[in-house]
Formats: structure tokens, sequence, C-alpha cells
């Protein structure tokens, strides 16, 4: 059987264009692209710890491991409601008493891995950071462990 160059043509157009569907399903809407992004773009505003020139990657990299350490979400000490974009958050206001906890914990944290560790550890990776107490709690770890159990009589 023949294939004329007419309908050659006709099958390859329509070869092509299934692909080109297919190829456009991967990306998003244009007006998608466009939007705002669900965390703030620099610079960002009201840095009081971190390099005002910090990464987007890196700033956003340490809130995770700050939720993630404390077991808590961006509105703990962000003003903003859960369940709404991160786009709606104020992350530069200071109406929250937790980010004000949080920065001084970030001083005390940076305090001793500079100034204390290097002269009692040999382990220069050896650091403090908000998971060395809070292990995923809002409260950090403040009990001393327990006492050993006391061995038990011969019998």
């Amino acid at each position: 059987m023949t294939v004329s160059p007419a309908r050659l043509a006709l099958l390859a157009a329509t070869g092509c264009f299934g692909v080109s569907v297919a190829f456009a399903q991967n990306f998003p809407p244009p007006s998608a692209a466009l939007s705002q992004p669900p965390f703030a773009i620099p610079p960002f505003k009201n840095l009081k710890v971190f390099p005002k020139d910090i990464a987007r990657a890196d700033l956003l990299a340490n809130m995770k491991f700050f939720a993630q350490s404390l077991g808590v979400r961006c509105t703990y000490c962000h003003v903003g409601e859960e369940g709404k974009p991160l786009a709606t958050y104020d992350f530069a206001s200071d109406a929250k008493d937790h980010k004000a906890i949080a920065r001084e914990m970030i001083r005390l944290a940076d305090h001793i891995n500079h100034d204390h560790l290097p002269k009692i550890l040999v382990d220069p990776e050896a650091k403090v950071t908000c998971y060395t107490c809070h292990r995923g709690s809002t409260k950090p770890a403040t009990q001393i462990p327990p006492s050993p159990a006391p061995a038990l009589p011969p019998r």
C-alpha cells in the first residue's frame, strides 16, 4: 500500500500537533508564571540577624529548618492566616513576640558556635542549632536526664 504525499503530510502534521499539545501541558499557564511568588523576593525587609544580601534559597532553607526544629509553621513567628497563600503574609512585621525570641535565640546559637565551642571542641563541624534543644517542640528540653536505675540486689 502506497501513501500519497498529501496523506503523509497530514499524518506528520497530526503527529506534530499531538506532540506539541502534550509538551504544552507540562508548563504552567502564562498567568501562573507571572503571578507573585509564594515567598518574599529580595530585597528582603526588616532583616535584623541575617545578612541583607542573603540569597532567597538560603533564607527559605533557614526558615524551613526553624519550623522543623520547633515543630511549627510560618504563622508561629509571622503575621498571616494559616491556609492562605504565603504571598498574603506580612513577613516583615514584628507584631509577634516569637519573632523577637527567635532572633535572640539565633544570636545565642551564633555566640555559642563562634565564641565558645572552638575553645572546648576539637571538631570544627560541631555546632549548636535550634534542634539541639528544641527537638521538634516549641519548648526546649531543659530537664536533666533521670538518674540511672538502682541496681537490683543480688539473690
